[in-house]
């Protein structure tokens, strides 16, 4: 005979009826709704980040080792409206974008061919083994010898510092495809092109953005650097080189207003570019949250 244990009167709660009538929907508190918004959890870091700088360079009181916030916010206005900050940032912008394009398309042509050919895999394994730990400012002093004071010595070490980061992530995501995905492909019978285009480049799209992402970074503290190593390319200085002439004259507000430009252009790019492809892609495929 089944004997049911006695019910212990410290935990035991009767289950009392309940009906979909006497629910009561409980508002969420309008600091709940805010603080659920990505952009301004963003803002108040960057905020807090501002103060704490201003607070400092007050505490400091030494504007030519660390100046101020709003020394520097006023740096960076009158380099603006001169037109200064736009036209160097414009240069180094435009050698950045050719840089990138090369080199992310020669990553993609490589990773195809990795993915496809066992060559290829050989190839690419050999190639980032050998050039990927190579720091992209160290070839610099031979980009000089071969391509000269001009942009084409900073393309050239824009591709290396894309090059390898984008392959290593575009084929590691390539890699990462399910057999079941890779079966349907040839099951339906695709090309060597199609099947990379229409299986392994959706699926890997996560690796393939991450690795854009970082080539992006890499590319520009890379042209940075650059800049401030040699300076002009074609008579014409970026933002690096801006950093440079302003550290000699001990303009340091406005070294400090060049650096706030870098970062602005580095936020812009991960906070509008970037998340607007995630938006699009990854997110609406439902393969990121």
């Amino acid at each position: 005979m089944d004997i049911e244990p006695a019910a212990r009167p410290d935990i035991f709660r009767e289950v009392e009826h309940f009906s979909g009538a006497e629910a009561v929907e409980r508002p969420i508190p309008a600091w709940e709704r805010l603080w659920n918004m990505g952009w301004l959890r963003k803002a108040v870091i960057i905020a807090a980040l501002c103060g704490a700088w201003q607070a400092y360079g007050v505490w400091s009181d030494n504007s030519l080792l660390f100046p101020s916030f709003t020394d520097t916010i006023e740096a960076f206005t009158d380099n603006l409206v001169n037109g200064v900050l736009p036209a160097r940032a414009w240069v180094s912008i435009k050698v950045l974008l050719i840089g990138y394009a090369v080199g992310a398309g020669l990553a993609t042509l490589l990773s195809v061919l990795a993915i496809t050919t066992r060559l290829g895999n050989d190839f690419l394994e050999t190639l980032t083994s050998m050039f990927n730990p190579l720091p992209a400012i160290a070839l610099l002093p031979l980009a000089l010898l071969w391509f000269g004071l001009g942009s084409g010595s900073l393309v050239f070490v824009l591709v290396h510092s894309v090059l390898w980061v984008v392959a290593l992530n575009m084929h590691a995501g390539f890699m990462g495809v399910s057999s079941t995905l890779r079966m349907v492909g040839r099951n339906y019978g695709l090309s060597s092109l199609s099947y990379v285009l229409k299986i392994l480049v959706p699926a890997a799209f996560p690796s393939i953005l991450t690795g854009l992402k970082i080539g992006w970074a890499f590319a520009w503290r890379t042209l940075i650097a650059a800049e401030l190593v040699f300076g002009v390319s074609s008579g014409k200085g970026g933002l690096g080189w801006f950093i440079f002439e302003n550290k000699n004259q001990l303009e340091i507000p406005s070294v400090f207003a060049g650096l706030l430009c870098v970062i602005i252009i580095g936020l812009a790019m991960e906070n509008l570019v970037f998340r607007w492809i995630e938006r699009r892609t990854v997110r609406r495929w439902g393969m990121q949250h």
